[in-house]
C-alpha cells in the first residue's frame, strides 16, 4: 500500500512532490458570487435550499437558538471546549503586539500604531461534519487582537439548525453574530455584504474547494487568511518511536481526504517495515478506511534516510503543515527545523493535541507554503499604521538632503514641497548664495 523508499539526492524532487487531484470550480464559484452580489439575501436563501436542503425563515441564528444549543451539549464536552478555549487564550495572549515611538532627536517623532480590524468574518465548515475547534482557533485570536465584531457563517443542517457544539464554541469564543450560510455563497456574502449579512474586512477559516476558490476570487476586495490545501503530516522518527504510534498519526491525516499527505521519514529500516505492517492493521479498523487508503496510495510515503539530520533536511524541503519529531531528545533537533507550520515534539504529542487542545493554532500553511507563511495568529487580525512628526527646525536641518534625494529621482515637486516651507524662491535658507 505504502512504498518504502530509500532517499537520495536523485529522487528528492519526486519525494517532495504532492499529488493533488481536483476539479476546477472557478466558473461555478464566479456565478455564485455574482448572484449573491446581484440578489443579496434572496440568493442566499435559494442556495441554502439547493445545497443544504434547508428551508430557512431567517439567515441569522437567534439568541434563543444559541441558548438552547448550549443546554443540549453534554457537560463533559462543554467543559472540554472551555478548557481548550483557555489554553488557546493563554497561547495567543503572548502574541499581543504594541506600537512604538522614537523621539531620539529634537523635533522629530516617528512611530507605529497597532490597530485591530473592525469586522472579521469566520467561515466554519458544517453540514455533515462539525468543527467547534475551528471556531475557537479562529475567533479567540481575533478577540485578543481587539476586533470589534466577529461575524460567523456556517452551513445549516437539513432541519435548519446548526450543530450545537459549534454554537457553544462560538458563544465561548465571543462571536458576535452567526449566519446559517455555507459554501462560496457565504464567502461572497461576507466579502460584499447583503441585506442581512454585513461585509467584513477579512475572512478566515477553512473550507472545501468552493470555499477556497471563493476566497481567492474575493481576495482583491477583502483580505483573507490563506487558501488552504489538503491536510498533511510528516513524521521524523528514530528507532525509539513506536510503530503503532507512527502509523496512528499518519492515519490521523490520511482520513481527512483523498488528497491528504502522510509521510514517515526515518533512519531505521526496521521501523519503516514495522510501520508499514501497522498501517495495514490499523487501517482495517477505521470507519473512514476507504478515504485513508486512497490518500495513502496517492500521497503516503515511508522514506529511509542515512540519519535524522538528513531526515530533517528532507522535511524542511517538504515544508509540511504538521511535523512530528518522534525522536529521542526532540528539543535538541528543534533548532534545525526551518519549514513547518506546527511542530509536535516527542512520543506523546500526536498532531491531534494541536488540533483541539494544546493552545497553539491549528490553522496552518499547507502545500509547502510553510516556507514563507505562518500559522494563524493575533497578527492576522491587526493592521499597522505609522506616523511622523517634524518641527520647523528639524525639517530645516534636513530640507536640502530630502530635496536632493527627490531630485535624484526626477521628482521635483517632492523637492519643492520641502523647500517652499522656508522661502518663496523654493530654496532653503542655508543654500542661498
Amino acid at each position: 500500500m505504502v512504498e518504502i523508499i530509500k532517499y537520495s539526492e536523485t529522487n528528492k524532487d519526486e519525494l517532495i512532490e504532492r499529488s493533488i487531484s481536483f476539479v476546477d470550480v472557478s466558473a461555478d464559484v464566479t456565478a455564485i458570487i455574482d448572484e449573491v452580489k446581484r440578489e443579496g439575501d434572496a440568493a442566499l436563501y435559494r442556495f441554502c435550499r439547493l445545497y443544504d436542503k434547508a428551508e430557512l425563515s431567517s439567515l441569522e441564528v437567534s439568541d434563543e437558538e444559541i441558548d438552547a444549543a448550549i443546554k443540549s451539549v453534554s457537560p463533559e464536552l462543554l467543559a472540554v471546549i472551555n478548557e481548550a478555549a483557555e489554553n488557546i487564550c493563554k497561547f495567543h495572549e503572548k502574541q499581543r503586539r504594541v506600537g512604538f515611538m522614537i523621539a531620539e532627536n529634537d523635533g522629530i517623532v516617528t512611530g507605529q500604531r497597532i490597530i485591530p480590524l473592525d469586522r472579521v468574518g469566520l467561515y466554519v465548515p458544517g453540514g455533515t461534519a462539525a468543527y467547534p475547534s475551528t471556531v475557537l482557533m479562529d475567533a479567540i485570536p481575533a478577540k485578543i487582537a481587539g476586533v470589534s465584531e466577529l461575524i460567523m457563517t456556517t452551513p445549516p443542517r437539513p432541519d435548519g439548525t446548526v450543530t450545537p457544539a459549534v454554537l457553544a464554541a462560538a458563544k465561548i469564543a465571543g462571536v458576535d453574530r452567526i449566519f446559517k450560510i455555507g459554501g462560496a455563497q457565504a464567502i461572497a456574502a461576507l466579502a460584499y455584504g447583503t441585506e442581512s449579512v454585513p461585509h467584513v474586512d477579512k475572512i478566515v477559516g477553512p473550507g472545501n474547494a468552493y470555499v477556497a476558490e471563493a476566497k481567492r476570487q474575493v481576495s482583491a476586495f477583502t483580505s483573507i487568511d490563506i487558501i488552504a490545501g489538503p491536510s498533511e503530516i510528516v513524521i521524523v522518527a528514530d528507532m525509539s518511536c513506536s510503530p503503532a504510534f507512527a502509523a496512528a498519526d499518519l492515519l490521523s491525516q490520511a482520513e481527512h481526504d483523498k488528497n491528504a499527505a502522510a509521510i514517515l521519514i526515518t533512519d531505521s529500516e526496521e521501523l519503516a517495515a514495522a510501520v508499514k505492517v501497522e498501517l495495514e492493521r490499523q487501517l482495517a479498523l477505521l470507519p473512514r478506511a476507504d478515504i485513508a487508503r486512497e490518500s495513502l496510495l496517492a500521497n503516503g510515503k515511508i522514506i529511509i534516510t542515512e540519519n535524522i539530520s538528513e531526515a530533517i533536511e528532507l522535511a524542511n524541503s517538504i515544508a509540511p503543515e504538521h511535523l512530528e519529531l518522534c525522536v529521542e531528545s526532540p528539543f535538541n533537533w528543534l533548532p534545525k527545523v526551518k519549514n513547518a507550520g506546527s511542530v509536535f515534539l516527542g512520543m506523546y504529542c500526536p498532531e491531534a493535541v494541536g488540533d483541539y487542545f494544546a493552545g497553539a493554532n491549528h490553522t496552518l500553511p499547507t502545500s509547502g507554503t510553510a516556507r514563507f507563511s505562518s500559522p494563524l495568529s493575533v497578527d492576522d487580525f491587526v493592521k499597522k499604521s505609522q506616523y511622523t512628526y517634524y518641527s520647523r527646525e528639524a525639517l530645516l536641518a534636513s530640507a536640502n538632503k530630502i530635496a536632493l534625494f527627490a531630485e535624484a529621482e526626477g521628482l521635483t515637486a517632492h523637492a519643492k514641497s520641502v523647500r517652499i516651507r522656508f522661502c518663496q524662491n523654493d530654496v532653503a535658507p542655508e543654500t542661498k548664495k
